[in-house]
């Protein structure tokens, strides 16, 4: 009987050290990343802007290449492949994402409102923004390259302008982070040429495309 007992022991030892081992592998695992797109307002722009009559702005859904459209970070390995980063992820899909991180971009330097998610008031026109990712790849010491495309509307007489640009971003090392950090600057340049596009329609000169 004493044998009995004390294998029993030694299997339920056994078993809580493999559960224990078990629970230190899955603590072992690297805490995922997350990033954004959106980079902090710049105050003063804004007031500067904003000295005017107030624009009303409306960023659409920004269609993306399929592979795109997920919360991970895509990045080239070689000439032929691609990694999904599953512990590297945006804070949203990364349509999602970019979305976001225009429309506010935009509306800081025009000091614009964005109503694609509210309203605005029945007698205010306001400059619709559908803008399409083209293109993008980014690689680790290497390079972020992109490719935008947009068109403009004003809701009140249809006027509008289509517009494109290219961008390339050098990456400044081998982390994810620098993928990130080179991929918000290529999408502040586009934040700038599609501001400076709704400037020149407000000042009647067409789309202002300069891409």
């Amino acid at each position: 009987m004493m044998h009995d007992k004390t294998s029993f022991s030694l299997k339920t030892l056994a078993a809580a050290a493999l559960a224990a081992a078990l629970l230190a592998a899955c603590g072992s695992s690297p805490p995922t990343q997350f990033y954004t797109l959106a980079v902090p307002a710049d105050g003063a722009a804004a007031r500067t802007a904003s000295q005017g009559p107030q624009t009303f702005i409306e960023v659409m859904p920004v269609s993306v290449p399929d592979r795109l459209a997920r919360p991970q970070l895509v990045v080239r390995s070689d000439a032929t492949r691609v990694e999904v980063l599953e512990q590297d992820r945006w804070s949203s899909p990364f349509n999602n994402e970019l979305r976001d991180a225009l429309a506010a971009g935009v509306a800081a330097r025009l000091g614009a409102i964005d109503v694609s998610r509210g309203g605005r008031p029945a007698d205010q026109a306001s400059y619709r923004i559908n803008v399409e990712l083209r293109d993008f790849d980014a690689a680790r010491n290497g390079q972020v390259q992109a490719s935008f495309g947009w068109t403009i509307t004003r809701s009140d007489d249809r006027r509008g302008g289509a517009c494109r640009l290219s961008v390339v971003e050098p990456v400044g090392g081998g982390a994810n982070a620098d993928v990130v950090a080179a991929t918000q600057k290529a999408v502040g340049r586009a934040v700038q040429a599609i501001a400076d596009s709704v400037r020149a329609l407000q000042a009647g000169q067409g789309g202002g495309c300069s891409g």
